[in-house]
């Protein structure tokens, strides 16, 4: 423990025995406060931290311990406390507990199960403490909901989900690949009276038909080859929260057919089980298909998509909100220059005008990819063209040259990778005219000067100016 868990306050009316444990407790280490009165207990919590209180129930010949307790967590709610009485009284015991009180004893103390209880009670608090720390930093960088946009139709789109959030209407996202369908449904969630409920996702493409059915639903021991143990399915860990499906278009028929039961029953059984478990859950669901149309190729169930289909957010794609672009550009380098711990605080007007104008097709994940390389790369405090130069170099080196996992992919891959091979090869382009340029001033527009600090030949650079439109007074 550290110094500041090892003070504490002990408020008993009785001399004997606030010196007694007064004495004990410092023995253990402990920088210990005592008070006779809860009057004197509460002036002692105005300037001085504690981590633990020993508190009698009664003091000045009444039930005064709980009320002080009450008091003490106003000031400090991760305070921890033990009760100490000669009154056995069950009443004082339950409005103890009911103020946040860890533990309650009896006199005559047993000072050793006192320690113990007081030890315990700090180690809990710490434990809840350190939780709650972990949960919000789990929220702030795994969970992040932060939705960066100034646009019109995104702002409308955010206004309506606000509308819906605290209800239990299933929602429905809609749009291309790596628009922000999870970072909305997670806005929708812990911003919405489900916030300190489980969040939990799934991505309905990444797993077989029975590999997704026990996910979902859990199974019992034996249930399949390989069941060794009983499973809980996400249904369950989602119970009082959310459930978001992603890619939930390519749901097998089987499995549409046992999640609309789940939605129209509010129960179900694990895979190989016969007990029925009731959930309380909220779903959001996710596509980037047109479901529609697989209703009518015969591949997706209509009263499923009706079911889901209760309120519909179809978020739209990054070339349709370019004025988010420098937004979006800002807040990707302060997360990735706080997570790595470099000094880059922003992008030159020049890379962010480039950036502006790319149509990227893997839309916001796609931006967030690229900002993430050039700040690894940046050399300076902002992300210039030369960065981006040697970013787009390592991205066409580690071009994907592996089978993919279905057509669909396959067709999205390569369109990403010709999307940033002409990415590349429009900022080594703006890079090469800007370092020309730059020669041809200090040498005075003369070329065969450029040619040799360039170490290039005068028709080659003669050919560079022409494709470039570089002249004097031409720049």
């Amino acid at each position: 423990m550290s110094s500041s868990e090892k003070s504490i306050l002990i408020v008993d009316d009785e001399e004997g025995i606030r010196s007694a444990l007064a004495k004990f407790f410092r023995r253990e280490g402990y920088d210990v406060q005592a008070a006779a009165t809860a009057e004197e207990a509460i002036a002692i919590a105005e300037t001085s931290y504690f981590a633990a209180a020993i508190l009698d129930v009664r003091l000045g010949g009444r039930d005064r311990g709980a009320e002080l307790l009450s008091e003490l967590r106003s000031r400090d709610p991760d305070l921890s406390a033990v009760m100490v009485t000669g009154y056995g009284s069950v009443e004082s015991a339950v409005l103890a507990m009911k103020n946040g009180a860890s533990d309650y004893i009896l006199k005559p103390v047993d000072n050793a199960r006192l320690l113990e209880t007081v030890q315990r009670s700090i180690e809990l608090a710490h434990l809840r403490r350190d939780n709650a720390y972990l949960r919000r930093e789990l929220i702030a960088k795994v969970y992040s909901h932060d939705i960066v946009t100034r646009d019109a139709r995104y702002i409308s789109l955010m206004e309506l989900a606000d509308r819906v959030k605290d209800s239990e209407a299933t929602v429905l996202l809609s749009g291309e690949s790596g628009t922000g369908k999870e970072v909305m449904a997670r806005y929708i969630h812990f911003t919405g009276s489900r916030r300190d409920k489980p969040f939990v996702g799934i991505n309905c493409a990444a797993l077989s038909e029975t590999l997704l059915l026990s996910e979902l639903f859990g199974h019992e021991k034996g249930s399949f080859t390989g069941a060794v143990e009983r499973r809980i399915g996400k249904f369950e860990l989602a119970h009082r929260g959310t459930l978001f499906l992603d890619e939930i278009g390519d749901m097998s028929p089987q499995v549409q057919s046992k999640f609309l039961r789940v939605l129209e029953d509010s129960s179900f059984e694990r895979v190989g089980g016969a007990k029925r478990i009731d959930v309380d859950i909220r779903v959001i669901a996710a596509t980037n298909k047109d479901l529609p149309e697989l209703i009518r190729r015969g591949e997706f169930r209509s009263d499923l998509y009706y079911r889901i289909n209760i309120v519909n957010l179809r978020l739209p794609p990054l070339r349709e909100r370019r004025g988010d672009i420098p937004l979006l550009v800002d807040y990707f380098i302060a997360k990735y220059a706080a997570k790595y711990n470099r000094p880059v605080t922003g992008a030159s007007p020049e890379v962010v005008e480039l950036w502006s104008g790319h149509d990227w097709p893997g839309n916001v994940r796609e931006l967030q990819n690229a900002v993430n390389q050039a700040v690894l790369l940046c050399r300076g405090k902002v992300i210039d063209l030369a960065t981006l130069a040697i970013a787009q170099g390592q991205i066409g080196a580690q071009a994907p040259d592996r089978p993919s996992e279905s057509a669909d992919r396959a067709d999205a891959e390569l369109s990403e990778f010709t999307t940033l091979k002409s990415l590349r090869d429009e900022v080594t382009a703006r890079y090469e005219r800007r370092l020309i340029a730059a020669a041809l001033e200090r040498n005075g527009w003369n070329k065969s000067r450029t040619a040799e600090e360039l170490e290039v030949t005068r028709k080659t650079l003669a050919d560079k100016m022409a494709q470039y439109g570089l002249g004097p007074g031409g720049i």
